[in-house]
């Protein structure tokens, strides 16, 4: 049997990216790693600091400072923290208001993919982020660009939140993922941009599992299964 592949999905913010890539990573038997919550936990160790997100010099540094690690847990992923678990904090609405601007320094990115590349040094990967299929992992056997309305990812952002127990208002999370398309896109280091071989996926109309069935599809044609 031919081993593993590696898979980037990437897109904009709240676009399922997570959810998908794990349970594709799941059906498929690979490794997830989540890049997203790779960032968030940095932009919540700085927040924590009294760190400027602006400081891109102190980020690093930081960054320099910090272990995250991704863990197998009961709910699919622990994100660790110098050995603390954040899965849950990392998920605030402070967090989610800072990890663009923290996301968006080139010294942070940097080393941030070193870190990345590193933990996808094995067959049979799935990532997920911004800039997976153009930066991090540009060999990838297959690329998947995924998207949806805004309407549509407000909503799931909305249920998604709810489901944390976190109170949050349909309109502001509209104007917040317009925000973050406008930030992801307009970004000096590694834009948001689809990726020239990169197979786009608009997922509005699909659900969770149709879309995991896709690029397990997809995974498996590459291999000539």
């Amino acid at each position: 049997m031919p081993k593993g592949i590696k898979i980037a999905i990437d897109g904009p913010a709240a676009a399922g990216k997570s959810t998908i890539a794990k349970l594709t990573a799941e059906r498929l038997g690979y490794t997830y790693i989540d890049t997203g919550a790779m960032y968030r936990a940095l932009t919540y160790k700085a927040l924590k600091a009294g760190i400027h997100i602006n400081d891109g010099k102190s980020l690093k540094q930081l960054l320099v400072e910090t272990e995250i690690l991704l863990t197998p847990s009961n709910n699919g992923q622990a994100v660790l923290v110098n050995g603390c678990d954040v899965t849950e904090e990392i998920r605030s609405s402070e967090v989610t208001a800072a990890v663009s601007t923290v996301a968006a320094h080139g010294e942070v990115r940097e080393l941030m993919v070193d870190k990345q590349r590193a933990l996808s040094d094995r067959s049979g990967v799935v990532m997920d982020g911004r800039d997976i299929g153009t930066d991090v992992l540009p060999d990838a056997e297959l690329k998947v660009f995924m998207t949806a309305s805004v309407e549509e990812r407000a909503l799931r952002r909305h249920a998604e939140n709810g489901m944390r127990g976190i109170d949050s208002s349909l309109e502001q999370l509209k104007r917040e993922i317009s925000e973050r398309d406008r930030a992801d896109s307009e970004r000096k280091v590694s834009p948001l941009r689809q990726a020239e071989d990169a197979i786009f996926l608009d997922t509005t109309s699909m659900s969770i599992k149709e879309v995991a069935e896709e690029i397990c599809r997809l995974a498996k044609e590459r291999l000539g299964q």
